[in-house]
C-alpha cells in the first residue's frame, strides 16, 4: 500500500468542492462529517479513512476510486493514462458537474467496450467459425454424399 499523499488529496478535494460550487459546510453536511474535520482534510492535517473518502466522493459525485488514488490508498490499477484522463475531466474548470459525469460515463463505456468484453482479436461474436468441429460442413450443401 502506498503512503498517504494527504496534501495532494486536500488540494484535490478543495478543487472538486469549488468546482461543484459547494461550500465547506455544504460538503461536510452532504458527506456526514464535521466542518472542522473536512477543513483539516483539505489543509492536509488529517488522513481520512477509506469510508470517509467514499462519503466525500458520493457527495462530490465523483468515483471513490479517484479519491483513493489521490490519497495513495489505491494504486492506479487502470494505469496512469486512464486515471490521468479522469483527473483531467474532473478538474477542468470549464466543465460543469453534469458534463463531467457524462464524459466519465462515456469514457468508461468505451473502455469496457474495448477492453473487458473482447478477446483481443477484434472479432465480434459470430464473425469467426462457430465451433470448428465440422470440417466438412461446406460439402453438405453441394448435394454430395452428405446430403440426405
Amino acid at each position: 500500500m502506498a503512503s498517504l499523499k494527504v496534501g495532494n488529496l486536500g488540494e484535490f478535494l478543495r478543487e472538486q468542492r469549488r468546482t461543484a460550487q459547494l461550500s465547506l459546510r455544504q460538503l461536510a453536511d452532504a458527506a456526514g462529517v464535521s466542518n472542522p474535520y473536512l477543513s483539516q482534510i483539505e489543509r492536509g492535517l488529517r488522513k481520512p479513512s477509506a469510508e470517509i473518502l467514499q462519503q466525500l466522493a458520493k457527495a462530490l459525485r465523483i468515483s471513490a476510486e479517484t479519491l483513493y488514488v489521490q490519497a495513495g490508498i489505491l494504486d492506479e490499477r487502470r494505469g496512469p493514462d486512464a486515471v490521468g484522463v479522469q483527473s483531467a475531466i474532473l478538474t477542468d474548470p470549464s466543465l460543469n458537474e453534469r458534463q463531467k459525469q457524462v464524459l466519465l460515463q462515456i469514457y468508461e463505456s468505451f473502455r469496457k467496450e474495448n477492453g473487458l468484453g473482447g478477446d483481443g482479436t477484434g472479432q465480434a461474436p459470430g464473425d469467426g467459425p462457430e465451433g470448428g468441429d465440422h470440417p466438412h460442413e461446406a460439402e453438405a450443401d453441394d448435394g454430395g454424399p452428405h446430403a440426405t
